[in-house]
């Protein structure tokens, strides 16, 4: 994601190949680099696509159509989220990866909102909202292959809202637990206590060789204010050694777990 965001402001097909890159990289790096160069199909048997879902072109012609894909990303007569849903549905039917399609092309929707101005400081959790159904969403990718463009458009439009929802919902949930937080806390508001207090749903995790780097402070400051958060019942030591503990805020984790079954992925 860190990587589409980056590549937003010259999307083009070096951009989206780095974008499939960065997710596989790690995991799958002998599919990353460049288009496909075989056959693939969605559904079906691995042997032949007699039984396929879905065919997409034959990877001889995936360079050119990444090309005409690109072309209409630039456009600038197209309202945000309509090319974005719409580029989406052009990317997953060319399909133009061996593996990483669908990532990749959720990650496409987010670059292009943030070129378009439509997100600014954060990252919209659409991905979520299209896997909350994603029969209606893969029903939403065939009729748009059928000629059925609106489909797709409501498809992303109905996600992004509820991915707007869920995220202020998060928000809300992570600015009552600072608030809680705060109250609990009793220090100068300038101290290395209250600077810790700020910087926990950013870092839920941390030692106190981290936390004194976040905040510039010693690691005997961190280790104190560390040790105050967990007297008030905010950090749980959650493993490490003497020497190198590791401190976790629960309830930020609780707050992450309830987006999470929110945005839960469904059954296609």
């Amino acid at each position: 994601m860190d990587a589409a965001i980056a590549l937003s402001a010259d999307l083009d097909e070096d951009a989206i190949i780095a974008m499939q890159s960065a997710l596989l990289r790690e995991s799958a790096p002998h599919v990353i680099g460049g288009w496909r160069q075989e056959q693939v199909w969605i559904g079906g048997g691995a042997i032949s696509p007699h039984d396929a879902e879905f065919i997409p072109p034959h990877h001889d012609r995936v360079p050119e159509l990444m090309r005409d894909l690109m072309a209409f990303v630039d456009r600038t007569d197209v309202p945000v989220l309509a090319q974005a849903a719409i580029a989406h549905a052009q990317f997953e039917t060319i399909h133009p990866f061996p593996d990483g399609n669908g990532r990749t092309g959720r990650a496409l929707i987010h670059a292009m909102l943030h070129r378009g101005g439509l997100t600014r400081t954060l990252t919209v959790p659409v991905s979520a909202g299209l896997l909350r159904d994603p029969r209606a969403y893969f029903g939403a990718l065939t009729r748009y292959r059928a000629g059925d463009v609106d489909a797709i458009v409501h498809a992303i439009t109905e996600a992004s809202f509820a991915a707007i929802s869920n995220g202020r919902h998060l928000a809300a949930d992570l600015v009552a637990i600072r608030d809680d937080w705060r109250s609990r806390v009793t220090a100068r508001s300038d101290s290395s206590v209250h600077r810790l207090v700020e910087l926990l749903p950013a870092k839920p995790v941390l030692t106190t060789a981290s936390a004194a780097s976040a905040l510039g402070i010693s690691t005997v400051a961190a280790g104190s204010a560390i040790t105050q958060l967990a007297s008030a019942g905010i950090l749980n030591q959650s493993g490490g050694g003497a020497r190198n503990r590791i401190w976790l805020a629960p309830e930020i984790f609780d707050a992450l777990d309830a987006f999470a079954a929110r945005a839960r992925r469904g059954r296609a």
